[in-house]
């Protein structure tokens, strides 16, 4: 990824905004500028106006030196004594992070999870706008969910070009979901966010996110039982 960032505050924002165009990014610290970005968002609606970097890592929940060295990426090196100025921050972050352009998302599956997500909020609080819904199930196609009508999967293609979608939100039962996938690459969707429970094959160009919550279910599974296997201290 590259970034598109300046210093937060101080002399010498134009050379750091420079300095931090089209440099590579590591996909964890993306990641962690997302985290980021909420906490900020946080901070901001409290009212608060400058962060330290241990404010801002201790509520990302990562290590102040790895925040540090996250935002350097940006070209952003907050002010000693100071910190960071939020409103400034955020902004950086939102350009790093391409939020700064209006971006509509296509939904595909409509079932109980994909109904969950259209109407989730957080969507819109960051720059997303779902823009359509399709599903392949006559007895959804035609329903209103959230003020839109559901569409035929069918007319996946025409809806991509009229509404200028590159980003899919998937959200189909595990046996059909590559073939939509197919689909939507070949409609001309670049990036998908992947709710099926299913490994995705897509060519190089197009960029697949998982999001498995049985996983993550399974992972917390793990570290609960780790902390029974651990032995009681003893009471002295």
């Amino acid at each position: 990824m590259s970034v598109n960032g300046g210093p937060t505050g101080g002399s010498g924002a134009s050379d750091g905004a420079h300095a931090a165009a089209n440099r590579y990014v590591p996909e964890a610290t993306v990641a962690r500028l997302a985290t980021y970005f909420r906490v900020l968002g946080s901070f901001g609606e409290n009212g608060t106006t400058t962060v330290s970097s241990d404010e801002l890592a201790t509520a990302a929940g990562v290590n102040s030196a790895m925040l540090r060295k996250d935002l350097s990426f940006l070209g952003s090196y907050g002010i000693r004594g100071v910190g960071y100025d939020v409103d400034t921050l955020t902004g950086q972050i939102a350009r790093a992070l391409g939020l700064t352009v209006h971006r509509s998302v296509v939904l595909v599956g409509v079932g109980n999870l994909g109904q969950a997500l259209a109407g989730y909020a957080g969507f819109g609080s960051r720059g997303f706008h779902i823009a359509a819904l399709l599903d392949a199930d006559p007895a959804r196609v035609g329903t209103c969910i959230r003020g839109l009508v559901v569409r035929d999967i069918a007319a996946l293609a025409d809806v991509v070009h009229e509404e200028g979608i590159t980003i899919a939100v998937l959200a189909t039962p595990a046996a059909v979901a590559q073939d939509v996938c197919d689909q939507l690459v070949a409609a001309g969707i670049t990036s998908i966010l992947n709710f099926a429970p299913v490994v995705l094959s897509v060519p190089p160009h197009v960029d697949v996110r998982k999001v498995d919550l049985a996983a993550e279910l399974q992972i917390l599974s793990f570290h609960e039982s780790r902390k029974h296997a651990m032995p009681r201290p003893v009471a002295r």
